[in-house]
């Protein structure tokens, strides 16, 4: 499938009117052209941006088609930067331009390493947002008869993602670029589940828009679209799993790997040291970031072994995680809507602190959800942006399999401050919401930033509010424990060669989680390398800044302030925010 875009022709001769003048003018045409660009080619971000012009269309990301026009994209994009005189636009206008380009060269770099071989896996792809869109409950609108049209649309780009995806597959297999065997497994019965795979269209969970319909609608619409959506679910979406399970059931699993980490992969350890690159925006190497998590882990145990004592609970710190994972006092939620409203009185707590810290609040909406039940058992919890225009809340949902066993030690506190507020709730709203940056910048997302911020915010909890219980700040170190576990064993799995198991047993002998928690977050890493690095690496990062620049600018160092020039440009690279933090610094303490 082809995609098309107006093209506006890039002449930098047109703009005779002063270097600045100019500099601004062809910056601003390239940032304002990608951004259109990128969204044509990227449907589905653009209709999480709050843009419905592109909701009836799905991005078939592992064809070569699409795979071609992404580069051709970037090519062109990066030639058009080159073009714009550097060093006569405004700081803000250079800041943008750089960080485009680093962008630019990163995705070039990975289409070079042809990662769609693996088009999706267990933990995050288009199978499950597809339903999650689908449902009604997620950032696709339900709302006018256009908009239940679109999904119409979308359903047929689905079965094309499919074909695509299956093709994919079977090209990596036949390479031996595959995924380790349990995580084809777990996909397996995510396409196959049953409120996805049902007998009667009505019982789907695709069908839920129509159980919804406006009351607004006409007789002739509702009709019409009810059929259509009986329709799309029995002979398209029901097919199009049925035949995605089948694949990887009967085809692809006895193709699947029993190593755990990619660096098993052909080229693998060059596409380790890529995806680290990426995820930190740091040239750390592996080696070096094992190391650190080594001595994260040390001295995080000591701060459990203080709690241990508060809470007077004898022997090891192993035997104390096992207390803490089955005594009945730390399991006291009879349902899901008890856990819930915990998590609403965290906020309540929070509230009154933040005005201290913060020079903005986001106008985004905000609203705490319990995970759809397809995708309840596997995910974790997550923040999910709302739109630019606030029409669509900032959501916070959180997976309740089994609220009985919703331990209170697991690190509620720490978890609302990083997932919601001031966590992704602020950094990704402030973003968008923020006028004043170029529009590619308002939802661009970088993991070391956007996530390094989320754990940093639970490392003020103090300040917040938070953890005046010991059971509360015991909840804080496991998440901060956790962060520090997965520099070892995501290292461990792609780097060093480790196992499942390993990593699993590791994990669990430092950090008080079940085992079930464990499964779930290590087959995640095997999923997605590199990515569980970015936490700790950047909230390693910004607590330095902070400890750096107070030290620096003694009285004059507000840290109100310091977290508005964290956040006021938006999501960008660790190596390009530390230079913009300088030039802040300077400013303020009178320096040229």
């Amino acid at each position: 499938m082809l995609l098309h875009w107006p093209v506006v022709a890039f002449e930098p001769w047109k703009y005779a009117r002063g270097p600045r003048s100019n500099a601004r003018r062809l910056f601003k045409k390239t940032f304002d052209q990608y951004h259109e660009r990128r969204r044509i080619l990227f449907p589905v971000d653009a209709t999480m941006q709050g843009d419905a012009r592109y909701n009836d269309r799905l991005a078939i990301t592992s064809s070569p088609d699409h795979v071609a026009q992404r580069k051709y994209f970037f090519q062109d994009t990066l030639l058009q930067l080159k073009d714009a005189p550097s060093g006569q636009a405004s700081a803000e206008t250079e800041l943008a331009a750089e960080i485009l380009q680093y962008e630019l060269a990163n995705q070039l770099e990975a289409i070079a390493f042809d990662f769609e071989r693996i088009p999706t896996h267990q933990f995050d792809g288009l199978h499950l947002l597809f339903a999650q869109l689908g449902s009604g409950s997620s950032s696709q609108p339900f709302k006018s008869v256009k908009d239940y049209e679109n999904w119409l649309g979308r359903i047929e780009d689905f079965e094309v993602w499919v074909n695509a995806s299956i093709d994919a597959f079977k090209r990596g297999a036949a390479e031996g670029y595959v995924l380790p065997k349990i995580l084809a497994e777990r996909m397996v019965t995510q396409m196959l589940d049953p409120t996805i795979v049902t007998t009667d269209p009505t019982q789907s969970l695709f069908y839920a828009p129509i159980r919804d319909l406006p009351a607004s609608f006409s007789s002739t619409d509702k009709e019409r679209l009810t059929e259509a959506y009986k329709k799309a679910i029995s002979e398209k979406i029901i097919p199009a799993y049925q035949r995605f399970g089948a694949y990887l059931r009967d085809e692809y699993i006895p193709k699947t790997r029993k190593t755990s980490g990619i660096g098993s992969l052909p080229h693998g350890p060059e596409h380790y040291a890529y995806l680290v690159r990426t995820w930190t925006t740091t040239n750390l190497t592996p080696d070096e970031i094992f190391a650190t998590g080594e001595k994260e882990v040390a001295r995080i145990r000591s701060e459990m072994e203080k709690v241990q004592k508060q809470l007077k609970i004898d022997g090891t710190l192993e035997q104390f995680f096992n207390v803490v994972r089955s005594d009945p006092r730390f399991t006291p939620y009879k349902n899901a809507e008890e856990v819930l409203q915990a998590f609403r009185n965290i906020q309540a707590k929070i509230e009154p602190k933040l005005d201290a810290l913060f020079v903005s609040r986001p106008k985004t909406p905000f609203e705490i959800r319990r995970t759809e039940s397809f995708r309840e058992a596997t995910a974790s919890a997550e923040y999910m942006p709302g739109s630019a225009d606030g029409s669509r809340p900032g959501i916070f949902y959180l997976p309740i399999p089994e609220p009985e066993k919703f331990n209170i030690t697991s690190g509620m506190d720490s978890l609302f401050a990083h997932e919601a507020i001031p966590g992704h709730h602020y950094q990704v709203s402030l973003q968008q919401e923020n006028e004043r940056l170029p529009k590619f910048l308002r939802f661009i997302w970088y993991g070391a930033y956007g996530e390094g911020w989320a754990l940093y915010c639970e490392s003020i909890g103090g300040e917040l509010g938070l953890y005046q219980e010991p059971e509360q700040y015991l909840g804080a170190l496991s998440d901060e424990m956790h962060r520090a576990i997965r520099l070892v064993v995501d290292v461990g799995l792609h780097h060093k060669g480790w196992t499942r198991e390993q990593a699993i047993e590791y994990m669990m002998a430092n950090e008080p989680i079940n085992e079930q928690g464990a499964v779930a977050e290590i087959e995640r890493y095997m999923a997605m390398p590199g990515q569980a690095l970015a936490y700790k690496i950047g909230s390693l990062q910004i607590r330095q800044w902070r400890a750096k620049y107070e030290k620096l600018l003694g009285d004059q160092f507000k840290l109100a302030d310091f977290h508005d020039q964290l956040l006021r440009d938006g999501g960008m690279p660790l190596s390009i925010l530390d230079k913009k933090l300088e030039a802040w610094a300077k400013a303020l303490a009178g320096k040229p």
